[in-house]
């Protein structure tokens, strides 16, 4: 049931953010969850941030937060380098803030083509993204056996005009050019789910997974065997909604019509 639901487990980009925007009942949903002695907890894909950044970034939109209330594709990579390649050296092609993100977690990384030890390459979702960078990638790809790691498998990228490409995107873009495809660590693996339902003290049955699309979000909940929303402000149709393998357990228009039928 609906209304039994205490914990939301949030995308960001097309779920309660338009690029720089709040979408419209965003803020007063999240204000009522709490008042009612629930709690919400972002499980983003975009690596772009940090989760310093994003605090900052909702603080601006007039809405409080702390670490406490991110689970982010960031995080998830960082748990997973330090546990399949400790002190190990990782190339990465992503932003300047996700870099930052992963020296302040100890991660030993590198921007240098060249450097003779390293171990994995990763890829994030770019929006600082140059030719230079693609090609020292396609570089090490090409001529390292090196493991092959992206954070995230969306395509696009909600953004105030539409949309542009994502880390899914820029993967298939270098598997046309070295013939490599990449693992995966964030949605729709269940692994961030995992991570916030450890955090916080409400069952499975108590939690709704909300987002805009299907092939992250909402299978990220089937995996992870928690009910799941899709919200009609980001990349899916209610058709594409319908016939998709796994269907959303709920389908609105928007944040603002799924906090009038959950209050």
């Amino acid at each position: 049931m609906l209304k039994e639901k205490r914990l939301f487990l949030l995308d960001i980009d097309g779920t309660v953010c338009m690029g720089q925007q709040l979408i419209s009942g965003t803020r007063e949903f999240l204000r009522e969850v709490k008042e009612s002695g629930g709690q919400f907890v972002f499980i983003t894909n975009n690596a772009t941030r940090s989760i310093d950044d994003y605090i900052l970034s909702f603080q601006k939109l007039g809405v409080m937060t702390s670490h406490a209330n991110f689970v982010t594709a960031s995080y998830a990579t960082v748990m997973y380098l330090k546990k399949h390649y400790p002190e190990k050296l990782i190339y990465v092609m992503g932003t300047k803030s996700f870099l930052r993100e992963l020296k302040k977690n100890k991660i030993r990384v590198t921007t240098d083509c060249m450097d003779e030890d390293i171990a994995c390459v990763l890829i994030s979702y770019d929006n600082q993204l140059t030719y230079e960078k693609i090609q020292d990638t396609c570089q090490v790809l090409s001529t390292r056996k090196t493991d092959y790691l992206a954070t995230n498998p969306d395509y696009v990228c909600p953004i105030e005009f539409g949309y542009v490409p994502d880390c899914g995107a820029i993967c298939q873009m270098l598997e046309h050019a070295v013939g490599r495809k990449p693992l995966f660590i964030g949605k729709p693996e269940p692994a961030m789910i995992e991570y916030a339902l450890k955090l916080n003290h409400f069952s499975r049955e108590e939690t709704l997974v909300v987002g805009d699309r299907l092939y992250t979000d909402i299978l990220s909940g089937h995996r992870a065997g928690v009910d799941t929303a899709l919200v009609l402000t980001g990349e899916a149709t209610r058709e594409q909604a319908e016939a998709y393998e796994y269907p959303p357990d709920y389908i609105f228009s928007s944040i603002e019509s799924l906090h009038r039928q959950w209050r």
